[in-house]
Formats: structure tokens, C-alpha cells, sequence
């Protein structure tokens, strides 16, 4: 049985960290919290310079989230438990692979759960399995699987690439349009999309991503006319290159 472990925090919320170490220092005094940070930078630095065995770790955050604070570190040793406002059916994906989470605000019983399957997978030294399998999961998501992973406001969309419209950048936000006519709202801006999804996507201006499957014309005076009939516009230095594509 361990005596002590180390742990930090992270989370851009402080009174989401202060109320974290409150509960923990009350039913697992056995955990020393070496670290919190608000800051997902200085985490990513804090993490690998101290090599914490357990860290709690906010998902939606700003500049960067928890799954690329993940990406960022060049190996998992810790065991981590996900915290966070997104609802049990926006992470099923994650418990497959014997991750866990608690949902804020945080239940003590949830909490007690959480930290001992922590515990338990910290002595049995299979941390570092089963958060590659995490990383994995994530990629396998994007790449493999074809789908968008899109961060809402009510949780996460696993969105099949094939059933998008339209991605355009809204005052610091994405709308994805997707072809039912419906359109959900990301925190994740355009660029993080450009890079996530297929090469069936063109940039067509600075707000703008579109699918090419779902381009029904070309318009000469600037636009491109998508299956349902949206217009979207093509800027002058983008026209050269979709005209490329046809030759």
C-alpha cells in the first residue's frame, strides 16, 4: 500500500482548484498536492519537471485544452483523473480504456470512486498502459474513424466528416453546419478544424471551410453554392486554387 503520492491540479477555474483541494485534503490525506496551476502552459512544464503520480485534469480550457495538454507531454507516467462539466455520455469513450472522471460539481462519493481506481492502477504500475491507450483514442477518432471531435457547450460531438457541410469561424468560435440543417457551435477555433479534418475540405477564405463532396457550383462572382443551397464565400486568392483542382 502507498503511503503518500503526489498529485496537482489543473484547472482554469481557482475556485474549482480551491474547492478540489479542499475535498481531497478531507477524505484522502494520504495525497500531497505538489501543484495547481490555472495555466495549461505552465502545467505542461510543471508536469514533466516533477512527475506527479496522479493529476486532476480539467478538460475545457483556454488556448489549450485537456486532451492536447495531453499531446504536449512526451510520456504519460501519471494515472489522471478527467474533471469535468461534460456529461457521462460525452466521454463512454474514455472509461472504455479504464479512464475515469468525476463531473463538477464534484460529488464526494464520485470523487472516492475516482481517486481509488487512481490508487488501485498507481500500484499496480499500469498508468503508463493505459494512458497510451488514451492518446491512441483520441487519434484513432480524428484519423481512422473519420470523425470530427467537436467540444460544445453540452459535452462532446464525435461528427462523421462525411455529414459536413460547412465549418466557418464565428466571432472566435466555429459553427459546424452539417447537412440534417442542423449546426453546433464550438469553443475550438477555425484553425484547430483545418487541421483535423481530410483533404475532401478546402479553405476557401479566412471564416471559411468547405466540404469539396458537397459543392454543387462555382459561382463567378465569388461563392461556392453547398448542396442546400448556402452560398459561402471564396475569396480572389482562393479561387485560383479550387479551380486547380479540376484541372
Amino acid at each position: 500500500m502507498i503511503d503518500q503520492i503526489t498529485a496537482v491540479i489543473v484547472d482554469d477555474e481557482i475556485t474549482n482548484i480551491k474547492g478540489l483541494q479542499k475535498k481531497i485534503k478531507k477524505l484522502f490525506p494520504s495525497i500531497q498536492i505538489i501543484g495547481t496551476y490555472q495555466k495549461p502552459e505552465l502545467a505542461i512544464s510543471a508536469i514533466k519537471e516533477q512527475q506527479p503520480q496522479l493529476v486532476f485534469l480539467d478538460i475545457q480550457m483556454p488556448r489549450i485544452n485537456g486532451f492536447e495538454l495531453l499531446e504536449a507531454l512526451e510520456l504519460i507516467k501519471f494515472q489522471m483523473i478527467f474533471v469535468t462539466a461534460f456529461s457521462e455520455y460525452a466521454i463512454k469513450a474514455f472509461k472504455q480504456n479504464a479512464m475515469d472522471y468525476i463531473l463538477k460539481p464534484i460529488d464526494d462519493s464520485d470523487l472516492k470512486s475516482a481517486v481509488h481506481k487512481a490508487l488501485e492502477a498507481i500500484e499496480s504500475q499500469n498508468s503508463v498502459e493505459q494512458n497510451t491507450k488514451l492518446l491512441q483514442l483520441i487519434s484513432t477518432m480524428v484519423t481512422d474513424n473519420n470523425k470530427l471531435i467537436v467540444p460544445t457547450a453540452k459535452g462532446l460531438s464525435f461528427i462523421p466528416q462525411d455529414e459536413v457541410l460547412h465549418i466557418e469561424g464565428y466571432e472566435g468560435y466555429t459553427k459546424i453546419h452539417l447537412e440534417d440543417s442542423t449546426t453546433l457551435l464550438s469553443s475550438y477555433n477555425l484553425g484547430k478544424f483545418a487541421k483535423m479534418v481530410s483533404s475532401d475540405f478546402f479553405k476557401c477564405h479566412k471564416s471559411h471551410i468547405v466540404s469539396l463532396n458537397k459543392v454543387r457550383h462555382f459561382e463567378n462572382e465569388g461563392y461556392l453554392v453547398l448542396e442546400n443551397k448556402e452560398r459561402v464565400p471564396i475569396s480572389r486568392a482562393h479561387k485560383k486554387a479550387f479551380l486547380e483542382l479540376f484541372n
